[in-house]
């Protein structure tokens, strides 16, 4: 029993470094800074790479579109390869609302990723816009958000916010918060707004167009798999960055059951390791003791305790290990309650959030079966063959 009480002792003080050492990971609090205002507002070109998006355009082009900013603003979307009419219907839903400009995209090239390919070709076709705001097909915009993100970018060369994700469903609403939870505890986004880390959120990212070219171009991320990230950190080198929470950004993609959200965790998790066989043994590990540890202590300590006879009450072995146990898995409750509350979601999900773990560490086991079975990054019928050497984002 010694083991277990020291074991979970470690973990408790690790929850007390976390919630109080790690940039306050697990609040929400970083939002947009405050709007300077501008006399003459920068042109601004929106692109999307998209494949095989036609279903969800019609629900999260309008908004885009419709935006009052007051400069100009254009939208490119790169038609990656689609097999379902997406430039058809991009075309339809622009039709009378604004002007959408296709891009056809052309095979990707040897060395690149998918996605930042279709970015690069984006890119390309933006003429001379002083800003490009680098988002999704499924990202539904409100109004007045591309105003904000430009009076707020100031000097900074990009300013990124994490899109409010689907929770619709009950896989969504059983996983999806606990995804920009362990992003933000990887990432936190004070300390990449404090130019301590680098990091930045694909759904929604504007970036300075010249701060892009002094650092090398889309060609220096060319095969990264995580694109956000690899951008921010490429960014970082140039200048400072910024990354927060919102509301007014909305992911519309849909994930009806577990194993879509598997498979989204699953495409790039090993990359996140740098697809290393240690990285994964230390992050299956890490999560057990952090996450599973905790409430198997508290639960054997009670178990023991009870087993010895309500007179003779708990010996002290099981009542500290119950004790600790209980602290630990209070304390990472405590620390998922904000998520939960922008993702407009009971509070008394929190102590699900060791179950939620263990089925994440299946995700990143499944990450690198994949990889060693050839189908690293698989998505919308694209494999990615990754080798260590081929990700330049982490």
């Amino acid at each position: 029993m010694l083991i277990a009480i020291v074991a979970t002792a470690a973990a408790v003080a690790a929850w007390i470094y976390l919630l109080g050492f790690r940039g306050a990971f697990w609040l929400t609090d970083q939002r947009l800074p405050p709007q300077a205002t501008m006399a003459t507002w920068p042109d601004v070109t929106a692109v999307i790479p998209a494949r095989d998006e036609a279903a969800v355009l019609p629900r999260s082009l309008p908004g885009l579109l419709s935006q009052d900013y007051p400069g100009r603003l254009r939208v490119i979307l790169v038609d990656d390869e689609s097999s379902d009419g997406t430039a058809q219907v991009a075309a339809q839903v622009a039709s009378g609302v604004g002007e959408v400009t296709v891009v056809t995209g052309t095979p990707t090239p040897e060395g690149w990723a998918g996605k930042v390919w279709a970015m690069e070709q984006g890119l390309g076709a933006a003429g001379g816009a002083e800003y490009v705001l680098f988002t999704d097909a499924d990202i539904a915009y409100a109004p007045g958000t591309v105003r904000a993100l430009v009076a707020a970018s100031g000097d900074r060369v990009i300013v990124s916010q994490m899109a409010l994700l689907r929770t619709g469903t009950g896989a969504e609403r059983l996983l999806i918060p606990a995804f920009v939870y362990f992003f933000a505890q990887l990432f936190p986004f004070r300390w990449v707004n404090r130019a301590r880390t680098a990091a930045a959120a694909g759904g929604c990212m504007l970036v300075r167009r010249d701060a892009l070219e002094e650092a090398g171009g889309l060609e220096r991320i060319s095969d990264a798999r995580i694109d956000d990230v690899a951008l921010g950190r490429l960014l970082k080198g140039v200048g400072s960055c910024w990354l927060g929470f919102t509301t007014d950004v909305v992911s519309l993609r849909e994930y009806t059951g577990l194993g879509q959200v598997w498979d989204m965790v699953a495409r790039s998790a090993y990359t996140q390791l740098r697809y290393s066989p240690m990285a994964l043994a230390g992050t299956v590990l890490g999560l057990i003791w952090l996450y599973l540890l905790p409430p198997a202590a508290a639960l054997a300590g009670l178990t023991t305790g009870l087993a010895t006879g309500p007179a003779k009450g708990f010996a002290a072995g099981s009542a500290l290990l119950a004790a600790l146990g209980l602290a630990g898995w209070l304390i990472m409750s405590v620390s998922y309650l904000p998520v939960l509350r922008l993702c407009g979601l009971s509070p008394w999900r929190a102590p699900a959030l060791p179950l939620i773990a263990t089925l994440y560490a299946g995700m990143t086991i499944s990450s690198a079966r994949r990889h060693y079975a050839g189908r690293g990054g698989e998505w919308k019928g694209r494999v990615i063959q990754t080798t260590p050497a081929a990700d330049k984002s982490t």
